[in-house]
């Protein structure tokens, strides 16, 4: 190489060696099968977390779901025979007579035929036999009516409250599953 005609300097007599670019670090070899397995895992990596994203946008899976609240079986009453009660039996269907072979059932299981009163009801269309009351103390001695009947829905209900407010009154609905039919009549 020719001369430079630069002045000398204290880097021109620096000893040879075989080293050239000392302050660079070798290039490690890295193997192609490595980076290979760290594409497939990143791969494997970004679909996981893809499919959980999709999951969780889509509401499929919940983070914190929210605890199912525990439903409390009701009491189960125990029916009671109280002869106590006035019954009202209203037959509520296109059937004539309902309304007294009832009363005879229920004054046969032991109430005073006075306090037993049969009639019609407004309507003649409804679906299923039920004694009705008023206050909540009365729902056994409603279940203990129903199953003097031959077994009937029960409900609380203002509907039919009594004609004085201190008398204990339970009324029966006679219903279109007491017909003769069994079920409702079509209409024309």
């Amino acid at each position: 190489m020719p001369r430079s005609t630069f002045p000398r300097d204290r880097f021109d007599d620096l000893p040879e060696t075989d080293r050239v670019g000392a302050h660079r670090a070798e290039n490690p070899r890295m193997r192609g099968w490595v980076v290979l397995l760290w594409a497939a895992l990143a791969t494997v990596v970004l679909i996981a977390v893809g499919i959980f994203g999709t999951l969780l946008a889509s509401g499929r899976i919940e983070l914190f779901p929210e605890p199912t609240p525990t439903v409390q079986p009701e009491p189960e009453v125990t029916p009671v025979v109280d002869v106590s009660y006035k019954v009202q039996i209203l037959n509520a269907t296109p059937e004539q007579g309902l309304a007294t072979q009832m009363k005879d059932v229920i004054v046969t299981a032991g109430w005073a035929d006075g306090d037993v009163l049969a009639g019609g009801a407004g309507s003649e269309d409804f679906p299923e036999t039920t004694v009705f009351y008023v206050n909540p103390e009365d729902e056994a001695a409603a279940a203990g009516l129903a199953d003097v009947i031959g077994g009937a829905n029960i409900e609380q209900s203002d509907a039919y409250p009594p004609a004085d407010p201190a008398m204990k009154q339970l009324t029966v609905v006679i219903g279109l599953d007491r017909t003769a039919a069994g079920a409702p009549t079509p209409t024309p």
